[in-house]
């Protein structure tokens, strides 16, 4: 049991009319403080957003999702949050927020893999 790591993540969702609460899942945020991990891997469906919403530019979506990209890594292109540490910028992309792009509540877990294992796997599971 002592090679196995604790990990926390959350499913990421675009919440297209956030006055009607629809909402379909878009990617997933993994976060491992002892593996030092903090990773996003996302998903636009296309269609399915159009079935949602046509006014929503896909492209807009992709460059708010590639923030997150850029604050996982810690990237200076991450601006301020990127500068944190990273258990604080997981907790900041994980805040319960209004937007057009929100999270769940963050999940808990073990593993013995490698966390990109996991997150490709948690990924599969509620996004693809």
């Amino acid at each position: 049991m002592q090679d196995r790591v604790k990990y926390e993540y959350a499913i990421i969702r675009v919440v297209p009319k956030v006055e009607r609460e629809e909402f379909f899942n878009v990617g997933v945020i993994l976060f491992s403080k002892s593996k030092k991990y903090l990773q996003v891997k996302y998903h636009i469906d296309t269609n399915k957003l159009k079935a949602f919403s046509e006014e929503l530019d896909v492209n807009f979506l992709e460059d708010y999702l590639k923030s997150w990209e850029l604050i996982c890594q810690g990237a200076p292109a991450g601006g301020a949050i990127g500068k944190l540490e990273i258990s604080d910028r997981f907790r900041w992309l994980v805040a319960s927020r209004s937007t057009i792009i929100q999270s769940s509540k963050p999940h808990p877990g073990l593993c013995n893999a490698n966390p990109q294992e996991v997150l490709q796997d948690i990924f599969e599971k509620y996004v693809l």
